[in-house]
């Protein structure tokens, strides 16, 4: 495409500083929180994922789109930024797998894209200001006009954005298992069992039902605001809680669900704002980051222990809000030494605040989702013993 050709768009951030670019997805207006990511793959993956609703996503790569969009690489069944901004854009993918095109994709799906900017420069900004509201816009490009809208807007802390993303019915998870997304078979091996797992949707990514699925789990997925005792009626094995959008304090059904869950006694496995909420769960309090985590190269660890994970939040849990008799600290972000993950100290319960399924990233940390099938393994073991006694 040339620049004849393209549709002029406008970028308005928070603080009223502006930015004049090309459209390259849909001719709409979109405000919603300004973040950046840092992965230099990964689009796809990133634009699908329900974790980023109520998002404009700033990629740092400096090209987007060289590979496509392809079903398989979908972690949703639609894009659930609010937007997208890059530096440059590839109109003409080259991979075996692309069926279209990045702004083609994003046009079917209505959400505008901002191109032919300096995403270093916003980046920086984000880095030293924080994280704010901002708008893209092809049909206002009148700066005042678009900031009003923009300091309209609600902020992320204090939003629910759950039940935006949540599965409005239960469901089974079923998906062909193939060879491209199995690893890990000598630990897969090793189970040879199948577990009940219930999945709380609060935005779940399909790669973490696939993960869960190819540990041996039957994964019923239900709504964020199931009620416990619906949840124990399937008389699952173990409870998962699922990554998602928005301020986990403001997710309060799905608090005091977990709250009431923890005296079941079952495996508790909790991903991102799976986390954050368990940490509510358990009497901790959460915090908005500056300018969150989002990449795929984030360290982890603890005690010599390093992973590298795939990350992708605004909130974190406070450290000192821990009740440390019942629950310990069991990774670190090594960057910033944030609360990365949590264990209780008797119960078989645990959380990490990034992404062990990848897609895309590292698969250091997928010996987390054995973990979680070895601890429901011993409490049916457990169980069977004590009925048997």
């Amino acid at each position: 495409m040339s620049l004849s050709d393209a549709i002029p768009a406008l970028l308005v951030l928070a603080d009223g500083s502006s930015y004049r670019g090309w459209s390259f997805g849909a001719t709409e207006t979109a405000i919603g929180e300004v973040v950046f990511n840092t992965g230099m793959t990964g689009y796809q993956e990133v634009l699908t994922d329900p974790s980023y609703c109520g998002q404009i996503v700033i990629f740092t790569y400096p090209e987007l789109g060289n590979t496509g969009i392809n079903p398989e690489d979908e972690e949703s069944a639609k894009p659930y930024v609010k937007g997208a901004i890059a530096r440059n854009i590839c109109h003409k993918p080259s991979n075996w797998r692309s069926s279209q095109s990045l702004p083609n994709y994003l046009q079917q799906h209505r959400v505008p894209g901002i191109y032919g900017i300096d995403t270093r420069a916003i980046t920086r900004k984000i880095r030293t200001v924080g994280a704010m509201n901002g708008g893209i816009s092809t049909a206002i490009l009148d700066e005042v006009e678009l900031l009003e809208m923009v300091q309209a807007a609600p902020n992320m802390t204090g939003l629910n954005l759950v039940k935006e993303v949540t599965t409005p019915a239960v469901y089974e998870w079923h998906e062909a298992t193939t060879t491209p997304w199995e690893f890990n078979s000598e630990a897969i091996a090793k189970i040879g069992e199948t577990f009940t797992v219930v999945a709380l949707d609060f935005g779940v990514k399909r790669n973490i039902l696939r993960r869960l699925a190819s540990y041996g789990c039957r994964v019923i997925v239900v709504p964020a605001d199931t009620q416990p005792e619906e949840i124990l009626k399937y008389n699952p094995d173990g409870i998962f809680l699922s990554n998602g959008p928005g301020d986990p304090a403001a997710v309060t059904e799905g608090i005091t669900t977990t709250k009431a869950l923890l005296s079941s006694q079952k495996p508790i496995f909790g991903i991102c704002m799976g986390h954050q909420i368990l940490g509510h769960a358990l009497g901790a309090e959460t915090f908005k980051l500056k300018f969150g985590h989002r990449g795929l190269n984030q360290p982890a660890g603890l005690k010599q222990r390093v992973e590298i994970t795939s990350q992708n939040h605004s909130f974190a849990i406070d450290p000192d809000s821990l009740p440390t008799a019942t629950v310990e600290i069991s990774h670190l972000n090594l960057n910033d030494l944030t609360v990365a993950g949590v264990r209780h100290k008797s119960l078989p319960v645990f959380s990490v605040q990034y992404h062990p399924e990848a897609s895309p990233g590292p698969h250091d940390a997928d010996y987390l989702f054995e973990q979680f099938v070895i601890q429901m393994q011993a409490t049916r073991q457990a169980t069977s013993g004590a009925s048997n006694a």
